[in-house]
């Protein structure tokens, strides 16, 4: 939208027009059967009209390229282009002229001229042309302030100004979900999955060329959403990655934290930067945007002063036959404890060997390995429990149940069991 100021009549005449990509010219073809009154005469029209596709004069789509009849739409992550031009319209010699093109947003103001001199003269039906380039990364009102000063002939120095507003749109909405992996290690390897949801919020249809996750300093990532199939993966979503208008998917990332991070239990808590998303498209004709999302982030689960993960741990156990497992005691305080290791039986679980032995003392942000051994006593799918950790120096106790799960299997056939 232009918006002009105080009129006044100038010597040099401003002309803005935006930049973007030509769209398939469309018509509205009318046929009728050969018994109907007209006969032949719409068919004919239609082959000799110069827009239609021979051979598919029917067709709605044409062979030829319009240029934009308005503004249009734009769309944040897109980038924005326009050309400037300005003509001498008088019969003198102007001189000392300076072009400026300025963009003002909500929150700045950007200079978006190539070139800050000044043209030494503008003979008169001469003309001074300019092709700005912006990407778009703010939504809402955008303005296109274009001055142009210049000295006459008598030495008069002049100024005008014109301003084209505009509207920057959404294109799409993301939403993020974090998931801390459940399965019995998962403890150990803290790792995250991220749902991504993106929704095609415009009217036209997307070419989704890139939607992957930069990760932090902390993590390494693994994109999940390609189906092997021999050496190439397939993407999920098929060969052709068009997103409709209002249409939405969903993109899966695991998330593993890097080896000197995952070592230190103290690193990874509270509030953590999991990374940014790098989204990449294209639209009509292939115009391309791109939009990164901030830095996404996470809540850590919290362990308290002692986390107690496992290490190792069968699938699968034989009915009443011992079987071993390695768990790992982090101390996530900041100050050291000595710990002394309680083993209660459950009805269905039963631990190996000496309860109450002292562990030792274990520093801030240390762990050490432990290996046990127990058995169970009832076939099915069965919980461990019962571990109790004390720590001497503050006489405080910290309970571990429903620590993991085994599968426990009667060896022999039914009818001896």
């Amino acid at each position: 939208m232009e918006v002009n100021q105080a009129k006044q009549e100038h010597l040099l005449a401003l002309k803005v027009m935006r930049l973007t990509k030509p769209t398939l010219f469309t018509n509205l073809p009318v046929t009728c059967e050969d018994r109907d009154l007209p006969g032949d005469l719409f068919a004919q029209l239609m082959r000799e009209d110069p827009s239609t596709i021979k051979g598919a004069e029917a067709l709605m789509l044409g062979e030829m390229l319009t240029l934009p009849q308005n503004f249009g739409n734009i769309f944040l992550g897109e980038t924005f282009s326009s050309y400037i031009s300005v003509h001498n319209d008088s019969i003198q010699v102007v001189k000392d002229v300076l072009v400026k093109a300025d963009l003002q947003t909500s929150s700045q103001r950007l200079n978006l001229s190539a070139s800050n001199s000044a043209v030494a003269e503008l003979k008169p039906e001469s003309c001074i042309d300019d092709v700005i380039h912006h990407e778009v990364k703010e939504i809402g009102t955008h303005i296109l302030v274009c001055a142009v000063s210049y000295t006459t002939q008598y030495g008069e120095k002049l100024y005008f100004r014109k301003f084209f507003k505009f509207q920057v749109l959404k294109p799409l909405d993301v939403k993020t979900k974090f998931y801390n992996a459940e399965s019995d290690l998962s403890s150990v390897t803290d790792e995250v999955f991220l749902e991504a949801q993106i929704q095609n919020i415009t009217t036209s249809p997307m070419f989704m060329e890139k939607v992957s996750l930069e990760p932090s300093m902390m993590y390494n990532v693994t994109e999940l959403n390609t189906v092997a199939s021999g050496d190439d993966g397939e993407s999920t979503f098929g060969k052709m990655s068009y997103l409709q208008p209002m249409d939405t998917r969903q993109y899966l990332y695991c998330l593993k934290p890097k080896p000197e991070y995952a070592e230190k239990a103290g690193v990874i808590k509270g509030v953590t930067v999991i990374g940014k998303l790098d989204i990449v498209w294209k639209t009509n004709l292939g115009e391309r945007g791109r939009l990164q999302t901030s830095q996404l982030q996470r809540m850590a689960p919290g362990y308290g002063d002692i986390r107690l993960s496992l290490e190792m741990i069968p699938d699968t156990v034989n009915l009443e036959e011992p079987f071993n497992i390695i768990c790992r005691i982090t101390n996530c305080s900041e100050r050291t404890m000595d710990l002394v290791l309680e083993m209660c039986n459950t009805r269905s679980i039963h631990w190996c060997g000496v309860s109450g032995r002292q562990l030792g003392k274990l520093c801030p942000g240390a762990f050490l390995s432990l290996p046990l051994t127990l058995l169970s006593s009832v076939q099915g799918l069965q919980s461990l429990s019962g571990l109790r950790l004390t720590d001497t120096f503050l006489k405080r106790t910290y309970e571990y149940d429903d620590i993991a799960q085994v599968c426990v299997v009667c060896p022999y056939t039914s009818n001896e069991c």
